[in-house]
């Protein structure tokens, strides 16, 4: 209950920003977004329709069509983010003002708080609809990827939106969808990033003492073999947090300079005792 009630509270947190951003930068300075979002825009534009009704009924056509798609607590999640972001958006609509003519300025911070916002509902586990569940329903029907699904769609809606709020705001509006992006991968990853580091040194065991020791981590000890000289070769395996890589390299270099080390960007890491604090 407690976990639920700060998912609950970081959902409603991520959509007040994801609201402000929409009704006080990208609105006033005529830029757009892509998926549902930015259909949602551009009907404001076009229809002078309120944004927070027309994105509550765009969602929930989709989650309605997609719902089979979503796990029990992503669809609770999701239902309550469709709800707070367009009851927000209608909210804020009617004080929304232009806090900057500065078009540039405008899509840094439109971009910054549509994607901190979205960042935090991710987060919890939830979804803001739209995208996802047109990405997901591409996934069934068509093979894409999700990641493939979402981008196509997005950049339809952007390049369709040229039409409308003219070239030099459309390119404005890809540089909001890029920092909105980068946005969503920080707060959702970029908090508790992790590293997966593979290591094969010529003296392991004071390596393994070392990093365990000093580091206080867990190592998985892999048996390899070396594919030129045919000599065992015990590989070592770990998951760091990025801030720890500085502290690894030293521990590592202080005893064999010349071990062979590899470094890669972990996306997700699942399984009971796997979290690297």
């Amino acid at each position: 209950m407690k976990n639920s009630l700060k998912d609950i509270g970081l959902i409603l947190i991520g959509a007040f920003l994801f609201a402000v951003g929409v009704n006080y930068f990208t609105i006033p300075n005529s830029l757009s977004e892509g998926g549902i979002l930015g259909i949602t825009i551009i009907t404001h534009y076009l229809f002078h329709w309120s944004p927070g009704v027309v994105n509550f009924v765009l969602n929930a056509a989709l989650l309605v069509i997609g719902y089979k798609y979503f796990e029990k607590r992503t669809m609770v999640y999701t239902i309550i983010s469709i709800v707070a972001s367009s009851g927000f958006l209608f909210l804020t609509e009617d004080i929304s003002k232009q806090l900057t003519e500065d078009t540039f300025l405008a899509a840094i911070f439109a971009g910054l708080l549509v994607g901190v916002g979205l960042g935090l509902i991710f987060r919890t586990g939830g979804t803001s609809g739209g995208s996802t569940i047109l990405a997901r329903l591409t996934n069934q029907w068509l093979g894409w990827s999700i990641g493939k699904g979402m981008l196509i769609f997005d950049i339809v809606v952007v390049v369709g939106s040229v039409f409308i709020i003219g070239v030099e705001k459309t390119m404005y509006t890809l540089l909001v969808v890029f920092i909105g992006a980068k946005a969503i991968d920080f707060i959702v990853e970029g908090l508790d990033e992790k590293v997966a580091v593979l290591i094969i040194s010529h003296s392991p065991e004071i390596v393994l003492d070392n990093i365990m020791s000093k580091m206080s981590r867990g190592i998985t000890v892999l048996e390899g073999r070396g594919g030129f000289s045919g000599q065992n070769k015990d590989v070592f395996y770990l998951v760091i947090n990025k801030q720890e890589i500085v502290q690894l390299k030293s521990v590592i270099n202080s005893i064999d300079k010349n071990a062979y080390v590899t470094l890669h960007n972990v996306h997700e890491m699942m399984g009971k005792g796997y979290k690297a604090s």
